[in-house]
């Protein structure tokens, strides 16, 4: 596949597609469609986790017209159907990415759903009752699973720009906002380290609608928080970000 010189990544998370919204999304797609070349959704596809409310984004993005890849968020899995709506999607032609990594116009793309343990010195740690500890654990898998993805790209394709997605926080700073209190459900500082550890271009969030847009890790990462209530909040009208890379 040819690579353009710049690629523009439109980055959107958030979006709990209904089972009223039947042509909500049509223009929207269509929109980012002339705007940008690949469109990354952050998590929380659906509302309420419902394959119906599924199969109608798969609809509405029948009229989009780039590659799209995209990570499910906590929305999704509510009604434990996840895999199912993940089928759904991939049949419609999504990169739906769960520790997976894939290559679209030149830019790699690694991507887990995350999870919440805090951050800092006030994450969670490996103590206590069985129950904080699958906790933490699940907070370590994931931040497990995103580093192989990232690695399977760093060892195939060096010197690619790499892009990581995920719905749950991999830093503090954008989720100020929130109250502090949920902080620990909100991400994790564990999903921090992989970045770093690879090096990646950028990464892109959702899940704190309270957040803020924009963030770094301690070495310089860019981290964007595309939650769609931030994204009008900060004035994104159309209710996307646009990164070149």
């Amino acid at each position: 596949m040819e690579t353009k010189e710049k690629i523009r990544i439109a980055a959107v998370g958030d979006i709990h597609v209904k089972e009223t919204d039947k042509g909500k999304w049509t223009a929207y797609f269509q929109d980012i469609s002339k705007q940008a070349d690949v469109l990354a959704i952050c998590g929380d596809l659906t509302d309420t986790g419902d394959e119906t409310e599924a199969e109608i984004l798969c609809d509405e993005l029948k009229a989009c017209t780039i590659p799209v890849v995209a990570v499910l968020g906590n929305h999704d899995y509510e009604k434990s159907r996840h895999k199912l709506i993940r089928q759904l999607l991939q049949k419609a032609g999504v990169h739906i990415l769960d520790g997976e990594a894939v290559v679209i116009n030149g830019v790699g793309f690694a991507g887990v759903k995350g999870f919440g343990g805090g951050f800092d010195r006030y994450m969670l740690s490996m103590f206590g009752e069985g129950a904080m500890k699958a906790f933490v654990q699940e907070a370590v898998d994931e931040a497990l699973h995103l580093d192989r993805a990232l690695a399977k790209l760093e060892q195939e394709h060096k010197a690619m720009p790499t892009i990581a997605i995920m719905h749950y926080a991999p830093i503090q700073e954008t989720i100020q906002g929130e109250p502090e209190a949920i902080f620990p459900f909100l991400g994790s500082s564990r999903l921090a380290e992989p970045l770093s550890r690879r090096k990646v271009t950028a990464a892109f969030h959702g899940h704190a609608h309270a957040g803020m847009l924009k963030g770094h890790t301690a070495d310089g990462i860019s981290i964007y928080n595309v939650a769609l209530p931030i994204l009008y909040k900060e004035g994104y009208t159309g209710g996307y970000y646009i990164l070149e890379v």
